[in-house]
Parts: C-alpha cells; sequence; structure tokens
C-alpha cells in the first residue's frame, strides 16, 4: 500500500482546484470522541462540528475550522446544530490510482484511501481522503 508523506498538491502537476457543492447536517460535540469515517479515525474535542454529507458519509471537524468553512442555512443561527453549506472554497485535489494512506495533519489520524479516491488539500500539511463515487458527486473542478 502506498504511504503518502511530505505532499504537496501545490507543486504537484497531477493535481487541480475544485470547489465543493454540498448541504450538510450538523451537531456539535458536547465531549471529545472519535467517530469512524469511511477513510479512518475522525477524533475530536467538544465543540468541533460532526457532520453527515448528502451521500450519508460522516466525519469531524475542528469548530475553528468549520466556521471558516461552512454556512447556516436559515433559520440555523452559527454555532447550531441543523443544515450548513459548504462555502465555495477551492481546494487542491488529485485522484491516487492505488490503495493508500495519509495522516490527516502531522501527527494527525491516518486515513485509508482506496484506488481512485481523492486527496484533498486544505493548507500546507492539512489533509483528507474522499471516496471516488462520493467525489464526483459534490466536487467541480475551476
Amino acid at each position: 500500500m502506498l504511504e503518502l508523506k511530505n505532499i504537496d498538491l501545490t507543486t504537484d502537476n497531477s493535481a487541480a482546484l475544485f470547489v465543493k457543492d454540498e448541504l450538510v447536517d450538523v451537531t456539535f460535540a458536547e465531549t471529545a470522541g472519535d467517530l469512524v469515517s469511511r477513510e479512518g479515525p475522525n477524533r475530536f474535542q467538544a465543540g468541533d462540528a460532526l457532520i453527515t454529507g448528502s451521500t450519508g458519509d460522516r466525519w469531524s471537524v475542528s469548530r475553528d475550522r468549520f466556521d471558516a468553512k461552512y454556512l447556516p442555512v436559515a433559520p440555523v443561527e452559527p454555532g447550531e446544530d441543523g443544515r450548513y453549506r459548504a462555502k465555495p472554497l477551492p481546494v487542491l485535489a488529485r485522484q491516487i490510482g492505488e490503495a493508500f494512506t495519509l495522516a490527516r495533519s502531522s501527527g494527525g489520524d491516518v486515513l485509508h484511501g482506496k484506488a481512485q479516491d481523492w486527496v484533498l488539500q486544505y493548507a500546507p500539511g492539512d489533509f483528507g481522503i474522499i471516496e471516488n463515487a462520493r467525489f464526483q458527486r459534490v466536487y467541480r473542478r475551476i
């Protein structure tokens, strides 16, 4: 299995910019814990967002990152449980042709991708993995 380490999609000619278009359901964690997404473990702290995407996938996002990436859908107010829309923020993405692993961040949870899944780079050292079928449904190239 391919182990991706120290990657930077900003210098990768196979990567491109995409934006996410998705409504999600969100609850905010009352206590620390973890959930297992399709790609692997997601540890979270009290206050972090626990997200269920339009395809039923679940993952967590730290509260500070969540507020920068999602907007509440009225009548929901910021920080309340409910529906949110992903902001159309560009993200670098690259499809990987074989099974692979990648840490979400330095020392963070290790995620597992299957052949044809996508690596997302939100910022330097900040990564995600998304299944190809889900990627095709919620991301578009810009």
